[in-house]
């Protein structure tokens, strides 16, 4: 395949993963821009392997086959409610690999180097033919991209490796910090500095400055993100998929492949921008959720007064017949229940009683940004009835009833109430303005961020204790 016709597909190939990324914004258009991303990645591919330089045919094919058929059992496996570590873990996979291509590059360069000094003029292929027709202010950029790509690549890795565990229930989702704490981060990224320094001067062994390089990018991926809280870990997903991007443009600045510097720079973007939007929703500043996040020392929290009272089946069904308006608040509790169907039903049930029903989506719901929108859309909820905080927040004081299911700290009064909060200022759906609140949670305990909710303890809020799908079923036959 000749390049101008390589380019040309690539050309396309990004044109849809542009169109991709604009129809992912809305919930119409999410399905049509999911494929728009499928046909691209097909079309990259496809030129990648039958485009100029091509070749390892057999191997090419042996990696496509267990990558694809790895891949497929594991989207077949992972449920909705584990979405949000799968993201976790692919962003760690294209972290490693800008490591490797980074090494690959490195030694590529060494070849060229040593058979140049050696007056050999044997024919090169693939990358090392490309490295040979380069001038050595070409070779110069191309080691500032080797130790970009390795050291961002290496961040990503451990940092999502951890971002896992802590999403998984696997590590603790408290911030843990070794003595030290954020002067380690800084005296590593300090000396990877120097160690990328004496490489591109070429003082000593070029590889051995690399690995240097490498396992300090490691420690700073992993004491990142360990001293982050498992509240904030959405921001840090969002943030690992910018750096995940930006690894991903530096391996196409090495491989001189135009698509991957597009893609690359189209996830880092929006990765980027994810996160300012999800820190601005939880009135937090992007450089404190990564040097900390939440759980610091804020002072003592406010006492909180009064008790919590539950309620049964019963008790819910009488209020909501008695409601004209209900608005329902979905978290991660929902997902965890796989309740969306069950909320689907109760939605069908009150709208034909002629009920006005309502959702209110915080930014931050779930652990993954649009996450309670994809449940409800597969639970096949009407579009126009799902609203985000800002849309929703004015209403409550005229809401009759407020159906809590799985949700915590996007609730939580505290934000506005008492300065000492963890979550002090974030933005919160208002829902104790509305006449009466259920909360449909599990038991009395805190939640994923182990913050205290005083909602829970107010006189309009009742308790509806139990798996939030059970009890939703509960609910239905007893709905006029």
């Amino acid at each position: 395949m000749e390049y101008g016709f390589t380019t040309a597909v690539y050309v396309v190939a990004a044109i849809l993963f542009i169109l991709s990324l604009g129809g992912l914004s809305g919930q119409e258009s999410a399905k049509r821009a999911i494929w728009y991303g499928i046909v691209g990645m097909a079309l990259a591919v496809l030129a990648t392997l039958f485009g100029p330089g091509a070749g390892n045919w057999f191997l090419s094919i042996l990696m496509l086959a267990i990558g694809g058929a790895v891949g497929w059992v594991i989207a077949k496996r992972v449920q909705m409610t584990e979405m949000p570590q799968l993201v976790a873990a692919m962003h760690s996979l294209v972290g490693l690999a800008a490591v490797f291509v980074g090494f690959n590059a490195q030694i590529e360069m060494g070849r060229v180097v040593r058979a140049r000094a050696d007056g050999l003029t044997h024919e090169f292929i693939g990358f090392a033919a490309a490295l040979a027709d380069k001038t050595p202010a070409e070779i110069a950029m191309l080691k500032i991209e080797v130790f970009l790509g390795i050291f961002i690549g290496a961040v990503t890795f451990t940092g999502s490796v951890v971002a896992f565990g802590k999403l998984a229930g696997r590590l603790d989702g408290k911030p843990k910090k070794l003595p030290g704490g954020h002067m380690l981060n800084a005296g590593a990224v300090a000396l990877s500095l120097i160690f990328g320094l004496l490489y591109f001067t070429g003082v000593g062994p070029a590889v051995f400055w690399l690995i240097l390089i490498t396992l300090l990018a490691f420690f700073v991926g992993y004491h990142l993100i360990m001293g982050i809280g498992g509240a904030d870990m959405p921001v840090v997903v969002s943030m690992l998929n910018s750096y995940s991007g930006w690894a991903a443009a530096m391996i196409g600045f090495t491989l001189s492949n135009d698509l991957l510097i597009v893609t690359g720079a189209l996830v880092g973007s929006s990765g980027a921008i994810l996160s300012y939007i999800m820190c601005k929703a939880m009135n937090r500043n992007f450089v404190s959720v990564i040097l900390g996040g939440f759980g610091g020392e804020t002072g003592p929290a406010a006492q909180i007064e009064g008790e919590q009272v539950a309620i049964d089946a019963d008790g819910v069904a009488a209020a909501l017949n008695d409601a004209d308006s209900v608005v329902i608040v979905p978290g991660y509790g929902m997902a965890v229940a796989q309740a969306q169907s069950a909320v689907s039903e109760l939605v069908r049930k009150l709208r034909a009683a002629g009920k006005q029903v309502r959702f209110a989506i915080h930014p931050v719901a779930g652990r993954l940004p649009g996450h309670m929108n994809v449940l409800l859309a597969e639970a096949k909820v009407p579009y126009d009835i799902v609203l985000e905080m800002d849309e929703i927040n004015d209403d409550f004081p005229n809401t009759d009833a407020v159906i809590i299911i799985g949700s915590n700290d996007i609730v939580n009064p505290a934000a506005q109430d008492d300065p000492n909060s963890p979550i002090a200022g974030m933005p919160v759906l208002e829902v104790w303005k509305a006449k009466q609140v259920f909360v449909s949670k599990r038991g009395q305990g805190t939640g994923y961020s182990g913050i205290e909710n005083p909602l829970f303890f107010k006189e309009n809020t009742r308790m509806f204790y139990g798996d939030a799908k059970d009890s939703v079923n509960k609910l239905l036959p007893l709905l006029d």
